[in-house]
């Protein structure tokens, strides 16, 4: 019997499960790309997940961690990666040290901080990379990108002893092709997220919007989240970006 009763939606060959209530618990996965953003209270359909990223230490999105990775130990799993924002990590470790008293046992981690602009490798081929967001300190969102390698134009027309020839000289025959598959914004307040390339051409965008009628204009404001006229706005200007 699953722990939680999750969202399931399927968009061409990714499927992405999830639950968000504000206030209450959010957490959204991708297995396909063995991401979870966000860990929430930690169902057990996302513990298999190697890779959390984590966009603000808020209860609602991070409570999980702790059971996250106890769990993936009890069950004889590698440790968890926790992907959070910098200044998260001295803290989460507090925590994961008070639960290992608690539970008489280390409990095994991989805690990674990250910073804007960051990056890190979730597959030999995918990247996490991370962008400031309007909500908390040091909050941050994620786009997972797929990077490929293809030749230059200028050597299309070699054969494959040249290019070998070409390579053994140092010489950059190919360039890294960037495909972002998803980005997900976690809790934010209004910012100017078609700037970023990698945000507009993504594939997939998650988006919070917790306010939508008029009356609760400022308290969006007040507690830096997206209203839904500004998350109208912001839609808006990716679809005339691309």
């Amino acid at each position: 019997m699953p722990s939680h009763n999750l969202a399931k939606i399927e968009i061409n060959d990714l499927t992405i499960i999830g639950y968000s209530i504000a206030a209450e618990e959010t957490v959204v996965a991708i297995p396909q790309l063995d991401v979870c953003f966000d860990i929430g209270k930690a169902p057990d359909q996302v513990i298999s997940i190697n890779n959390v990223l984590l966009t603000h230490g808020h209860m609602d999105h991070a409570a999980g961690i702790a059971y996250y990775l106890s769990h993936r130990n009890f069950e004889g799993q590698s440790p968890g990666t926790v992907l959070a924002p910098k200044n998260l990590i001295a803290q989460i470790k507090k925590v994961m040290n008070a639960w290992g008293k608690l539970d008489g046992n280390e409990v095994p981690a991989n805690l990674i901080g990250i910073e804007p602009s960051g990056e890190y490798q979730v597959k030999p081929n995918i990247f996490a990379r991370a962008f400031p967001t309007s909500h908390c300190r040091g909050s941050l969102g994620f786009t997972v990108i797929e990077k490929r390698k293809k030749l230059k134009s200028e050597y299309s027309k070699l054969n494959s002893r040249q290019i070998v020839e070409l390579k053994k000289q140092g010489v950059e025959i190919d360039y890294t092709l960037e495909i972002p598959i998803v980005t997900y914004l976690g809790d934010t307040g209004y910012a100017d997220y078609d700037k970023l390339e990698y945000i507009k051409n993504s594939k997939i965008l998650i988006v919070e919007c917790t306010f939508y009628v008029d009356e609760h204009i400022e308290r969006a404001k007040a507690g830096k989240h997206l209203h839904f006229n500004e998350f109208r706005e912001l839609i808006s200007k990716l679809i005339i970006s691309i």
